[in-house]
């Protein structure tokens, strides 16, 4: 065979074949975007999810004392609680490296957290908690009237065992609210001349 007989036999073949679209093909692209639609809106319900149940699993950034000891729902699940350090009973273990020390429930309504850090304490009938910090060296703003915030768990001997401690000390930065700065002599109004 010649090779222009060879080329006019591919030609001819050529010729033959139909460049027409499937009628099917409508069909298929419908199904194709039908797919792509259920699964972008699976996707999207799916994010949806996760963003409300983390906001609702976040929205408290603690627990008080008095929600820990008296509801048992919270017992040996990891929860982050507040209260008032009770300084006379912080001891620290210093060959083991244990603190061990009390908190007092905070009351939920406050204008100056010094203040009821101070009314907390001296409240008889405010619910306390055992707390246990393992591992932890003897951290300086661990004092008395501190506000400690901590993550942990309370277990079934009535001691919550933490394993964050995180301390606010108000009432050093007490005097440097508005009445406070008028005691001190060089931000006094009265006695400027």
């Amino acid at each position: 065979m010649s090779f222009s007989a060879l080329n006019e036999s591919i030609a001819g073949d050529m010729a033959d074949l139909s460049w027409e679209k499937p009628k099917n093909l409508q069909k298929a692209k419908r199904s194709e975007r039908y797919k792509f639609l259920v699964g972008g809106v699976l996707i999207l319900l799916a994010v949806l999810y996760l963003l409300v149940s983390g906001t609702l699993q976040g929205a408290r950034y603690f627990i008080t004392v008095n929600d820990v000891v008296s509801d048992r729902a919270y017992l040996g699940k990891t929860v982050r609680i507040s209260g008032a350090v009770d300084g006379e009973t912080i001891d620290y273990d210093s060959e083991n490296a244990i603190i061990r020390f009390e908190i007092v429930n905070i009351p939920g309504e406050f204008d100056d957290l010094a203040s009821a850090l101070r009314d907390a304490l001296a409240d008889a009938e405010a619910a306390r908690l055992q707390i246990v910090v393992e591992d932890e060296a003897m951290p300086d703003l661990l004092q008395h009237e501190a506000q400690a915030i901590l993550t942990g768990s309370l277990e079934a001997d009535g001691i919550f065992h933490a394993s964050e401690l995180l301390l606010k000390c108000p009432s050093r930065f007490e005097e440097t609210s508005p009445e406070g700065l008028s005691a001190i002599p060089e931000h006094s109004l009265a006695g400027s001349e």
